[in-house]
């Protein structure tokens, strides 16, 4: 059986290119028609494919037509059908996003790699923290803090000093981003089924913006997260190069 492939590419000229020689070779169809979903581009550009095909039964597979591409494949235009057909798949959960902003606007979204609030003026953030409705940092004065996904483990999360996670695990990390006061707070491990509200603490004379994978929600008042199950995200992988095996990899890097 020959698999019905539908090719999505960012706007980079590379990945275009990229696009057109892979539908010359193999076809091309619609998202809502295809076996699989066949992302060229970076990791911005997967996450965003993901997003877009949540509803869809097609699973993706992602080139890497960007710069680290660590949710990407190698890219190849020769054996895409063996690939294919040889790839594992990891299925993972996004984290789900409800805020308020200062002017009381409801707002949602969702996020596969992290959730995270950031400082949006000279002064430092002052967020309270609020665990499955218990108070677990009555102030934490920092640029900001993030939740990340085993999946998002490696990304700002790592960058900020955060754990990695390995896939599969019922973890998910909380992160401060310079924490000033207490100045040694370095986060916390957080079960799967925890549902973490941030509170701005001085909204108006500290502003705070939240992103949700880059969908970004300034003056926020509140910000309450949690992980969906009933969303799951297919993610296919090359046999031996899966997730897992990347999470430990970035680990010896």
């Amino acid at each position: 059986m020959t698999l019905r492939i539908a090719f999505l590419a960012s706007r980079a000229p590379v990945a275009q290119t990229a696009r057109a020689v892979l539908i010359g070779r193999y076809g091309n169809v619609e998202p809502e028609d295809a076996d699989v979903i066949v992302a060229l581009g970076g990791d911005g550009f997967m996450l965003r494919t993901l997003h877009t095909a949540q509803a869809l039964p097609a699973a993706v597979y992602g080139m890497n037509r960007g710069t680290i591409g660590f949710l990407m494949n190698d890219y190849s235009e020769t054996d895409l059908m063996d690939r294919l057909e040889a790839a594992e798949q990891e299925v993972i959960n996004p984290l789900s996003m409800r805020a308020t902003d200062q002017f009381g606007r409801q707002h949602k979204a969702l996020a596969i790699n992290e959730v995270s609030l950031l400082r949006a003026g000279p002064q430092a953030a002052r967020l309270k923290i609020t665990v499955d409705g218990r108070v677990r940092l009555s102030e934490l004065v920092c640029d900001g803090a993030l939740l990340a996904t085993p999946a998002g483990s490696t990304a700002y999360n790592y960058s900020a000093h955060g754990p990695i996670l390995p896939i599969g695990s019922d973890v998910l990390a909380l992160t401060a981003i310079a924490a000033f006061r207490p100045r040694r707070w370095r986060g916390a491990l957080l079960p799967k089924t925890a549902c973490v509200r941030f509170d701005v603490l001085e909204a108006e004379k500290r502003p705070v913006m939240a992103d949700a994978d880059s969908i970004s929600i300034t003056d926020i008042d509140w910000v309450e997260i949690k992980s969906d199950s009933a969303i799951e995200h297919k993610i296919l992988f090359d046999p031996g190069h899966g997730l897992e095996e990347r999470l430990i990899s970035e680990q010896f890097t």
